[in-house]
């Protein structure tokens, strides 16, 4: 098995491949990355499986090439307004032949959430348990139900559901590019793999991911994801709006949004003009900066809009203590951070995965910390953690099974028969002195003469 994890980010916008690794310091050194024009996929869904899968096969081909290494199989993200959550309550009864929850127990509930009834045409992405009950006592968030004496177990579940036919779509434009598909990932939950802490999904925490084609938002608190949800707004209708609006193409618009784009107006220098090019020979288009981000402005409200709406229906709005965090490729445009600190009322940051990066050892790394490869490298970071924890459970139970093993008798010894006791004689030397001592004895002369 190789120690390379590969991560493929199939986004609106473009499609990324990156290719990594764990190093001894614990952190993740990127081998290999490769990134192409997505073409095939609309507001995170794959529509045509053909053109992804060509857009994939370029993406791999240049991250595979520049690792020295033969990619066979990817952790791929998975996104598109067709991703819903729901909460649901399982529980099992505890076998009458322990007293003690085990892990086979704790599998056995999680593993019922998959059979679950669902609306027709869903499918579970994941479970992810929310809190444990035993004999109705709710454990603490800290307490492991295995280990906990009890009758019944029971959990709280967040499940994450897909459209079962755009999940096959994903699958077989991989396939089609030559690949096997070892995980599907919620693209919220690699991100937050990238950019959060353990301590900031203590504290409570909502990470906001504004992609090409969709708005992923994943809440964390007390270290559980509490809540999902992708919004089919984000970074492409702002650039059709600057489109629209300015009546220019659709590249220039791009371009004016990343380098000249601004969420607040009342920042930027009122008589700033933009000169754009014209088409053929029509004369060059000027734009103030102050029109622009008065475009960008409009639709960055209703995205963080429907995002602090999404924050208040999770419950957790007055619990999320290290606020937000904005990542994804429209988290770069200027003055998002104080706009969402206006619109959500919580403090707000920039996500950037340079903290789980090697940056000492890997050549990329400088490239690589950006926000909008959050997803990619959170791919790699996700596929290295199961396979991670599946190595220690193969551990564990080949060292369970080995002491669980019968003992092997030891094999049964040829008695060999007692020799009989030797008597003991006396030595001839003795035998004869004591012959002499006697006729000594007796034959002397005060013997004689008596």
């Amino acid at each position: 098995m190789s120690k390379y994890i590969v991560g493929l980010d199939i986004g609106t916008t473009k499609i990324a491949c990156f290719i990594g690794e764990r190093v001894e310091n614990g952190k993740i050194r990127i081998v290999g990355f490769g990134r192409t024009e997505s073409i095939g996929v609309e507001h995170g869904t794959v529509r045509n499986i053909l053109s992804t899968a060509d857009s994939i096969r370029r993406a791999v081909s240049d991250a595979s090439e520049m690792a020295k290494y033969e990619v066979d199989e990817v952790y791929v993200g998975i996104a598109g307004h067709h991703i819903k959550s729901r909460s649901n309550q399982g529980s099992v009864m505890i076998p009458d032949t322990h007293r003690l929850i085990e892990k086979a127990d704790v599998d056995r509930l999680i593993d019922d959430q998959y059979r679950i009834m669902l609306d027709p045409g869903e499918e579970i992405i994941h479970v992810f348990p929310q809190s444990y009950i035993v004999d109705n006592e709710k454990l603490g968030p800290d307490i492991d139900p295995v280990g906990v004496a009890g009758k019944c177990l029971m959990a709280n579940f967040h499940i994450v559901t897909g459209n079962t036919a755009n999940v096959h779509n994903i699958r077989d434009a991989v396939a089609e590019a030559g690949l096997r598909v070892k995980g599907v990932v919620l693209e919220p939950i690699a991100s937050a793999l990238a950019v959060l802490d353990d301590g900031d999904k203590a504290a409570g925490v909502a990470l906001v991911d504004i992609g090409g084609g969709t708005t992923d938002i994943a809440i964390f608190q007390e270290g559980i994801i509490r809540h999902t949800s992708v919004l089919p707004l984000a970074g492409n209708v702002i650039t059709n709006d600057i489109h629209n609006n300015c009546k220019i193409p659709r590249h220039q618009a791009e371009n004016l949004k990343t380098k000249f784009g601004s969420c607040l107006p009342s920042n930027v220098n009122q008589d700033d003009i933009i000169a754009i090019p014209g088409i053929r020979n029509q004369a060059p288009r000027e734009i103030s900066v102050k029109t622009l981000a008065t475009i960008i402005n409009a639709r960055m409200r209703l995205i963080l809009e429907q995002v602090l709406y999404e924050i208040q229906v999770s419950g957790f709005e007055r619990q999320l203590i290290g606020g937000v965090v904005l990542t994804g490729g429209g988290a770069n445009l200027r003055h998002i951070k104080e706009y969402s600190e206006l619109i959500i009322g919580l403090d707000s940051r920039i996500g950037f995965p340079n903290d789980h990066l090697d940056e000492d050892n890997s050549p990329y790394a400088d490239e690589l910390c950006h926000p909008m490869y959050a997803t990619g490298v959170g791919l790699v970071i996700y596929g290295i953690l199961e396979t991670e924890a599946k190595a220690h459970e193969a551990a564990e139970k080949t060292s369970a099974e080995a002491k669980a093993a019968p003992q092997p008798e030891p094999e049964p010894q040829e008695e060999t028969p007692a020799k009989p006791a030797k008597s003991k004689k006396k030595p001839k030397t003795d035998y004869v002195k004591s012959i002499t001592d006697w006729l000594t004895r007796t034959f002397t002369e005060d013997g004689l003469s008596e």
